[in-house]
């Protein structure tokens, strides 16, 4: 069974290679908005499936879909719009938890299997160099809530609860196990 990945996420494509599943990349095109009147939990999975439906896969394929992002003190966080947005964020986590969001959608054919996993991350104080030093390395742009669990903003991180692959976009443990839901076994080499 061939497996698509419905995002363009260099960090979710390697993750899956990490697991030895080799996938075809086919990014969704979908409106990306949130509605803020809903919880955020279910526009994440919202989000994750309606990836998964336009996902240009073969009738055979299995797609999988993730929408991310990052929710702290009630305010929702993706990715930010610019530097100064980035920095907004980090400021707002610096010294205190958050949760991160994944909507989880695995699809063959007209069978479709959607969760959210959550995971909370605790950060450390960021002090101002610190925050400066790590806007600079542009590492923030490109990801909800304004940093990489994997790069240099894992020195700000004291804990962790839940799958630190959720962290980063993909929790591996839920996937694998709905991907076996789909007779795509990870440790048998993702075949049926």
């Amino acid at each position: 069974m061939k497996l698509y990945l419905a995002s363009a996420s260099p960090r979710r494509r390697d993750l899956l290679a990490m697991l030895g599943l080799e996938v075809t990349i086919c990014p969704a095109d979908i409106d990306e908005t949130m509605d803020p009147a809903r919880d955020p939990a279910a526009e994440t999975e919202r989000l994750s499936r309606e990836k998964a439906a336009a996902a240009q896969a073969p009738a055979d394929a299995v797609v999988i879909a993730a929408d991310t992002i990052v929710v702290c003190d009630g305010q929702v966080l993706g990715k930010p719009h610019d530097r100064a947005d980035a920095e907004r964020m980090l400021r707002l986590l610096s010294g205190r938890a958050h949760e991160v969001l994944t909507g989880l959608t695995v699809r063959h054919g007209t069978q479709v299997l959607s969760r959210t996993v959550r995971t909370a991350v605790h950060f450390r104080p960021i002090e101002e160099r610190e925050l400066a030093a790590y806007l600079a390395t542009g590492e923030s742009l490109d990801k909800a809530g304004a940093y990489g669990i994997q790069g240099r903003a894992s020195i700000f991180c004291t804990g962790i609860t839940g799958d630190y692959y959720n962290v980063m976009g993909l929790p591996l443990c839920e996937l694998s196990r709905m991907l076996a839901q789909f007779d795509v076994h990870v440790l048998e080499g993702g075949t049926a």
